[in-house]
């Protein structure tokens, strides 16, 4: 993308916060069904994440959940706008975060287990703006200068947030989460061998990072999920309770742990999973692409 690209890009997400939501998530229903149309390569991609995921399903209503879930997709990349651009009364009345919130009201070392569904940057914004706590994420630069620009001031606009990139040392996160700093991370992707361990995701041996474990025992952290839901008047933003006994002594056992959980939490919304990503790309050895 070009600057004036960017530039246009984001004068047009700033227009965005100033409509109804109604017209935004109309935009967002709109967009989502043509790209389910014209993004083959992706379309596929969700396609064969469901049928792996949900075998019980039929053909008809995997195409069904794939088509939800550019729909959400869409409505959520547009959202951004008013997330990150609306006033701060709207963004207050659209956030409502629920469940066991007191958790978080003590300094005692925090992960927070923030799977990949949509509303990813509707919770950043509410625990900036509601929890009166430090929260620390990770991001990936973008490689369009001024679009990364724009992505790190705007998920800051609340202040209360520290944004490390991939390649901040661990020594640094692990400082800050001891000293009572909220570490919310996005451990449910595999980036194969190198960075990654194989243990089943809905039964099928998958390639997952095991930094909940690693972030969870090194810091001596309890680890709270947090579920990102979009709705009909913006998103609900689910905290629930610590898990028991975690982290354990076994990176495997945590980590498979984690994904069997993650499976319940994704069939409470499965339509809003980040199912455009290929999340089953590395594959043990001997196994071929399902791609």
């Amino acid at each position: 993308m070009s600057s004036l690209g960017a530039y246009l890009a984001i004068g047009f997400m700033r227009l965005l916060a100033i409509l109804p939501l109604s017209c935004v998530r109309g935009l967002g229903w709109l967009l989502g069904s043509l790209l389910f149309l014209l993004l083959t390569s992706r379309r596929h991609v969700a396609i064969v994440n469901l049928t792996l995921c949900f075998p019980e399903h039929s053909s008809q209503k995997i195409r069904r959940l794939a088509r939800q879930n550019f729909v959400y997709y869409m409505r959520a990349l547009l959202d951004r706008g008013w997330l990150w651009h609306g006033r701060t009364a709207v963004t207050l009345r659209r956030l409502k975060i629920t469940g066991a919130v007191a958790q978080l009201q003590n300094d005692e070392p925090v992960v927070l287990f923030v799977p990949h569904f949509v509303g990813l940057d509707a919770g950043n914004t509410a625990f900036t703006q509601q929890i009166p706590r430090k929260l620390i994420t990770i991001y990936t630069n973008q490689s369009n200068k001024t679009i990364d620009a724009w992505i790190l001031n705007r998920r800051a606009r609340f202040g209360n947030i520290r944004l490390f990139g991939r390649i901040a040392g661990v020594k640094e996160i692990l400082a800050a989460l001891r000293s009572g700093e909220m570490l919310g991370i996005l451990p449910d992707m595999g980036f194969g061998p190198e960075e990654s361990i194989v243990v089943p995701f809905y039964g099928i041996p998958t390639y997952t990072v095991p930094s909940l474990h690693r972030f969870a025992r090194l810091g001596k952290a309890k680890v709270i999920p947090v579920l990102n839901k979009m709705t009909n008047y913006g998103y609900e933003v689910q905290v629930l309770p610590a898990w028991d006994d975690f982290p354990s002594s076994s990176m495997e056992a945590d980590t498979a742990r984690m994904n069997k959980a993650l499976k319940g939490y994704i069939e409470s919304m499965p339509a809003q999973y980040f199912w455009v990503h290929k999340r089953f790309k590395h594959r043990p050895s001997g196994e071929k692409s399902v791609y």
